[in-house]
């Protein structure tokens, strides 16, 4: 059942609406709303029904916030189907909802690269529209304030060379669905900026927090990362060794958007922020030699991904076998991550976050704790919730961040260090 109760914040700010506050960076929003202010957050949940939303939500909550529970009597599930006309809601339930929200943050999207173009359009672009439709009937009863979208640094697509933060269409070509329908998506919504207080942020690729590493995801660069950790690697990949990685921690696009979506910052009206590492993104280079030296592996040759597809990579296939094999199988899909051509232009996001001190951090500041945790969870098969991560993270040392991974390139915390040897201590005894 959908409340229509009361708002009950002494910061009287009024209930935010999320979607996908059960995924990666969607969990991340919902620790803050809860943990930051006092504010109901209502969370559109796909479900069977109403008590799995529930239950579901409570989930994620209990999944990134210490003593959950304490936040129940202000963490409302909404069970709907962004796909849907209406987002499945009756009507009733749908007005009571637009007549209680003041701010819409709308993070849910699918991620796979894989997806029919169709289907991918069917969430990524009409459970667009159909929010957009949501926060138009909010807009109508009187209290919106902010509808917030997320996109992608991705729409850049093919674009070679700055794509700054005003750019959307430059006639780019996209590589997959998943850029496709979310360039789609934010076109769209870029219709509607006439008539809803609209801002989009476009993080690039999002990866484990800072301090613990702590990720449920593990996709794009993880899939090198754990081809490095299990010997897995070829002695050529399809990669550019000038082109940028741009990388950044799932804690720092989770600020940026509460700041500029709660209300922490005044941002412009109708702006676009590129939460990407911009000019301090490393170097696929940098990654490779970074990955070889932390897992003691033999540095790999860089060829372009054109090259590599014609003259090597069904070689490699036709030879390999075991977990070399699954990871030239599955890798395949992000193999133009690592030979981009564009550069995104942070001008505003971080010349605005810079108020509030939420800046950026270089990916050699964090790789020990993205490492150290990536292993700990065993790549996903024992993973962590994000209270473990934070409580073994201030129980374990780490070394200071060196300035640079290629002037310090073995440098790897203790807690990574403890890792491997940990795993490294399993196989022997399997062995024996």
């Amino acid at each position: 059942m959908l409340s229509t109760q009361p708002i009950d914040s002494p910061l009287a700010d009024g209930p935010v609406l999320l979607t996908g506050a059960t995924g990666f960076l969607g969990m991340e929003l919902l620790a803050r709303y809860l943990e930051q202010t006092e504010r109901t957050v209502y969370a559109l949940v796909r479900a069977r029904d109403d008590a799995e939303a529930a239950a579901r939500l409570r989930a994620a909550a209990h999944e990134v916030v210490p003593n959950s529970e304490w936040y129940d009597s202000r963490l409302i599930a909404v069970r709907a189907d962004l796909s849907e006309p209406g987002l499945g809601l009756h009507a009733a339930a749908r007005e009571a909802l637009a007549e209680q929200v003041v701010e819409i943050v709308h993070s849910a999207a699918s991620v796979e690269f894989t997806l029919p173009l169709e289907e991918a359009r069917t969430i990524n672009v009409e459970g667009t529209r159909n929010m957009v439709e949501l926060a138009l009937l909010a807009q109508r009863r009187g209290g919106l304030r902010r509808f917030s979208h997320v996109s992608t640094a991705y729409v850049a697509g093919t674009h070679a060379g700055l794509f700054t933060e005003d750019d959307l269409d430059l006639n780019q070509d996209h590589r997959n669905t998943y850029e496709r329908t979310k360039w789609e998506a934010e076109m769209l919504v870029r219709s509607y900026s006439a008539e809803l207080p609209l801002q989009v942020f476009r993080p690039s690729i999002v990866v484990g927090e800072r301090q613990t590493g702590w990720t449920p995801a593990f996709n794009v660069i993880y899939a090198p990362l754990k081809a490095f950790a299990k010997g897995a690697t070829t002695p050529v990949m399809p990669a550019r060794r000038r082109s940028p990685v741009d990388v950044v921690p799932v804690d720092y696009v989770a600020d940026a958007i509460f700041a500029l979506a709660g209300g922490g910052i005044e941002g412009e009206p109708g702006a676009t922020y590129s939460l990407a590492a911009g000019p301090q993104a490393s170097s696929v280079g940098e990654l490779i030699d970074i990955s070889a030296a932390t897992f003691e592996r033999a540095r790999p040759f860089a060829l372009p991904p054109s090259i590599y597809r014609r003259t090597v990579h069904q070689a490699l296939l036709t030879r390999a076998s075991g977990a070399r094999r699954r990871w030239l199988e599955r890798s395949e899909v992000f193999y133009p991550y690592f030979a981009l051509r564009a550069r995104y232009d942070t001008t505003r996001a971080q010349g605005t976050l810079a108020q509030e001190g939420i800046e950026v951090t270089p990916l050699h500041g964090y790789f020990d704790r993205l490492v150290g945790y990536a292993l700990t969870a065993q790549w996903g098969k024992r993973p962590l919730t994000r209270v473990e991560a934070a409580a073994l993270a201030r129980r374990q040392p780490r070394f200071a961040p060196p300035p640079s991974p290629i002037a310090h390139p073995a440098a790897v915390s203790a807690a990574t260090a403890a890792a491997m040897s940990a795993r490294r201590a399993g196989r022997v005894r399997a062995r024996a």
